[in-house]
């Protein structure tokens, strides 16, 4: 009896966490169907009702990207990333999207911000949380070899042990702040629309002097800084962004989209 009972459990808990949402079944099967606009349509319903996921957002950029919107496909891709860095399939399409792309920017950073942001996707930021209390308890456990050991080589493992192990502990709290800080971060953008000219000031240029770049659709930007601007009856926001290293200026706000 008590087996049948188990047996029962089992196959109904099986069954609920094989149990996919019937949205994001609609979803899957009109993507199949090539039916791209009701499967963005279906995909967005999903987020809002059931929450966002970095496998919805990567659903949803396959799906930009075969209704040909590139800088739309780029965001969802990012926002994947950002909720699951490790998500390989995401980093590969996303890669492939980057590389349609018409624009080539440089280097962008330092060598030393460039070499932490990799370390830190490694994992995500919860995963180098659980890291870094794994390595203070071994640091604790290293404590107490030091302490209450009589024997000189074990004291001197707790010792030596216990510093190594904070050290990592320290480290892994470092890639944690930054997993979480890289994931909610609000300054970086992508150009969504075909093309845009980029000014010297944050206003429409009124002569080639105040043009500063053209950019197309698909390239990402960092926010420096914003403002209001106001000309006769009309308000339009500008962003002060860094493409690269070597090339900073003003972009209309309505034509990027922030990640």
């Amino acid at each position: 009896m008590k087996r049948n009972i188990l047996l029962i459990i089992s196959v109904v808990f099986s069954s609920i966490l094989s149990f996919g949402s019937p949205v994001d079944e609609k979803a899957d099967s009109a993507y199949t169907a090539e039916q791209y606009a009701d499967a963005l349509a279906l995909y967005l319903q999903a987020a809002e009702t059931e929450g966002t996921s970095s496998d919805l957002y990567y659903n949803i950029g396959n799906t930009l990207y075969r209704q040909n919107k590139i800088g739309k496909a780029i965001i969802a891709y990012e926002r994947a990333l950002r909720l699951d860095p490790t998500n390989a399939d995401t980093r590969t399409n996303l890669d492939f999207v980057n590389s349609k792309i018409v624009d080539k920017v440089g280097e962008r950073g330092t060598f030393f911000s460039n070499a932490m942001d990799s370390v830190t996707r490694i994992m995500t930021a919860n995963t180098w949380a659980w890291t870094a209390l794994a390595f203070f308890i071994l640091t604790i456990a290293a404590v107490v070899l030091y302490c209450f050991m009589n024997s000189i080589p074990v004291r001197k493992t707790g010792f030596f042990g216990g510093i190594l192990t904070l050290f990592l502990c320290i480290l892994s709290c470092i890639f944690a702040f930054r997993g979480a800080s890289m994931a909610k971060a609000k300054n970086y953008a992508v150009v969504t629309v075909p093309s845009t000219i980029l000014s010297t000031s944050p206003r429409a240029p009124k002569n080639r002097t105040e043009e500063a770049m053209l950019l197309h659709e698909g390239t990402k930007m960092q926010i420096m800084d914003s403002v209001s601007s106001h000309t006769d009856t009309i308000t339009s926001r500008w962003y002060d962004v860094e493409i690269d290293n070597n090339h900073r200026a003003w972009i209309k706000a309505s034509d990027v989209e922030i990640i």
